[in-house]
């Protein structure tokens, strides 16, 4: 069965941080392009950060440039984002997925997904 959990959300004041962290099992990992989506209430989902398997590149929205980063542990199965300088436009519910192959970071192409978890910016 294939699982991807999320955890690390929460609520932190503006500029400060968090790490999110999605454990998978049931696939093999290693092989699939893997993201980090977000979505806030009224607005279409989003990619936020994405690893690309072909060649290990990554991707990041214009607007978490230089304050997040993607990361994976093949061995866990594992990917992370770490969430620096949150602003309260960076609320959303935010989402790890993962897609075999080769894929860009558009939510259309991501078939396995987690279910969630809530992070909230205050000002």
């Amino acid at each position: 069965e294939v699982q991807l959990a999320e955890s690390g959300g929460g609520l932190v004041q503006a500029g400060g941080s968090l790490r999110l962290s999605c454990a998978t099992s049931g696939f093999s990992f290693a092989d699939y392009a893997i993201g980090w989506f977000r979505q806030a209430p009224g607005k279409e989902r989003e990619g936020v950060s994405c690893i690309m398997r072909s060649d290990g590149s990554t991707y990041y929205a214009d607007s978490v440039k230089g304050r997040f980063t993607i990361s994976s542990d093949n061995a866990k199965s594992t990917m992370y984002l770490q969430m620096n300088d949150l602003q309260p436009e960076d609320t959303a519910t935010y989402y790890c997925a993962a897609v075999i192959g080769i894929a860009w970071c558009d939510p259309l192409e991501y078939d396995k997904w987690g279910q969630g978890t809530q992070v909230t910016v205050s000002s």
